[in-house]
């Protein structure tokens, strides 16, 4: 199985998303235009927040363990003009990728996601930021009109990052147990168990495969199965709310997915 990709990779990766990501906004008809996929939000709005969010993760590397305060205080706003728009957008990457080199991969940092299956580092954040900036870039070219698939070294990484860091959990899941297998067409599959214990997730053998073992469950002991097969961007975009289910193949009690999107494992 493909392992996660190496530090400098996820770096490089940030930093090409980051670039697309600012090519889509440079070639908008206007700033004010609605994302589709975030209707609440129009493409300055977009920008906006990830210029924020990327100076805020940064501060939050440099912090370490501690959580840090807002980068948002002090510093520079987002500038309604485009042009400046876009070197705020290229600096605002820039502190993110300085402070995750100086931290390195292993150095301790605080995250939101404290009881799932991703370590509380520097590496898991540059992980997960990755996954922010490919999936909001995706926003960007659809409201410009040229949606592009997520590089398949990013979507690959992708769907097992979302499961491990935005799913995983030893929140009781509050429904039957039940177990969701992903399967991708670029041939890596991956198992979601639920049940009482929480949730947590595995990646199978390959495409096709029914019996696997996870952690605590397995298919047969499940009170409820569903499964989805596409490519590892579809996946990707589906968990995040992108593209609709239906974009893909699906596979026993279609109730379990809308279940599960509608879990708060915090309430």
């Amino acid at each position: 199985m493909t392992p996660t990709p190496e530090f400098p990779v996820l770096l490089r990766l940030i930093d090409e998303r980051s670039t697309a990501f600012r090519a889509a906004v440079a070639s908008a008809p206007s700033l004010d235009v609605q994302v589709p996929t975030c209707p609440e939000w129009t493409l300055f709005d977009l920008a906006q927040h990830i210029g924020e969010g990327r100076r805020d993760w940064a501060a939050t590397v440099a912090a370490g363990p501690a959580p840090a305060k807002s980068a948002a205080e002090g510093a520079p706003a987002a500038p309604r003009e485009r042009e400046a728009l876009l070197a705020w957008l290229a600096e605002s990457t820039e502190q993110l990728l300085d402070a995750l080199r100086r931290a390195g991969p292993d150095r301790g940092c605080w995250t939101w996601w404290g009881t799932s299956q991703s370590p509380q580092t520097s590496g898991a954040v540059a992980r997960h930021q990755l996954q922010q900036m490919a999936v909001h870039t995706y926003d960007a070219q659809i409201t410009v009109g040229a949606p592009q698939p997520l590089p398949d070294e990013v979507a690959l990484d992708g769907v097992d990052e979302f499961l491990s860091t935005c799913v995983a959990t030893t929140s009781a899941w509050p429904h039957k147990p039940a177990a969701v297998d992903l399967h991708a067409s670029e041939g890596r599959s991956w198992r979601l168990s639920l049940s009482a214990d929480g949730a947590r997730t595995v990646r199978l053998p390959g495409p096709g495969t029914l019996l696997a073992t996870a952690p605590g469950q397995d298919h047969d002991a499940a009170a409820a199965f569903f499964s989805a097969r596409g490519t590892a961007s579809e996946l990707v975009l589906i968990l995040y709310d992108r593209i609709p289910i239906d974009s893909l193949e699906l596979d026993g009690d279609r109730r379990l997915f809308e279940q599960l999107s509608a879990w708060d494992p915090d309430e």
